[in-house]
């Protein structure tokens, strides 16, 4: 069954914890660092569109990408109502900032996105890419990436590791709500470094009754020597490392790397 379709039903009520801010003020010091203030991004794995408002709030003109129709109407819709306003928190958003231009949503795998033209900066957070569970798809990414960013145009991105899947482990978690509930299987094979979980929701509709709906979602973790490496040979210059948790410096024991790169001068 494909992801991201009856989930995208409940993503943002299960996914209320997530530092959408942080991450969005992380992303901007990234970006003003390679010198783009302004101008037109994408973001590859936009889903609800959590991350593409916020940094449209913060000036710059977005692009959405996603293969899941679900939820890029949930993004739509979340644009829709909010008339142009993210709902981020006050203190996060830039002083006398107006309301956004209209985001562009794409129904696209990222692994053959297209463009209507180049872009300052790209990005995908949240895990986006370890769904690519092969090198070459990963290097088909990347390439595209590079063909698309203007030159010396910027790309940040965050990939788990194969210490993120090793401390998951084969789990089951369970978490309830009142309006959703879901039960998440999970199986970690360390030898393909692939992580299969299953996904289990019960939606609750207008008449208390539930609704039952499973999904399979796979994942690869990826270190950083792979990333560095493919990324080298997509075009793209590497420009950083840091754990995405703390900060600093990656390592071993780095879970979530916090990647930047940027178009080589075409």
């Amino acid at each position: 069954m494909d992801a991201y379709t009856g989930f995208a039903e409940v993503y943002d009520l299960f996914m209320d914890n997530v530092p959408y801010d942080e991450w969005a003020d992380r992303l901007t010091r990234n970006f003003a660092a390679q010198g783009v203030e302004e101008g037109l991004v994408c973001e590859l794995g936009c889903g609800t569109g959590q991350m593409t408002r916020r940094m449209a709030d913060r000036g710059f003109d977005m692009i959405g990408i996603d293969v899941s129709e679900e939820m890029l109407g949930a993004a739509q819709e979340a644009e829709e109502a909010a008339g142009g306003e993210s709902g981020i928190s006050p203190d996060r958003k830039p002083a006398n900032a107006p309301a956004h231009l209209p985001i562009l949503y794409l129904l696209q795998d990222i692994r053959e996105f297209e463009l209507y033209g180049t872009v300052r900066a790209a990005f995908s957070v949240c895990g986006t890419l370890n769904y690519i569970t092969s090198p070459e798809d990963l290097l088909t990414v990347f390439r595209l990436v590079n063909n698309y960013l203007d030159p010396g145009g910027v790309f940040v991105f965050d990939v788990h590791t194969p210490a993120y899947y090793e401390e998951i482990g084969d789990t089951t978690i369970a978490e309830t709500r009142d309006e959703a509930a879901f039960i998440w299987e999970n199986e970690y094979d360390p030898e393909t470094r692939e992580d299969v979980y299953e996904m289990t929701f019960f939606i609750r509709d207008d008449t208390a009754r539930y609704r039952r709906i499973e999904e399979t979602h796979v994942q690869r973790g990826w270190t950083e020597k792979e990333v560095r490496r493919i990324l080298e040979k997509s075009g793209l210059i590497f420009i950083s490392a840091e754990d995405a948790d703390t900060g600093e410096g990656a390592d071993e024991d780095t879970q979530t790397l916090w990647i930047a790169a940027r178009e080589c001068g075409k």
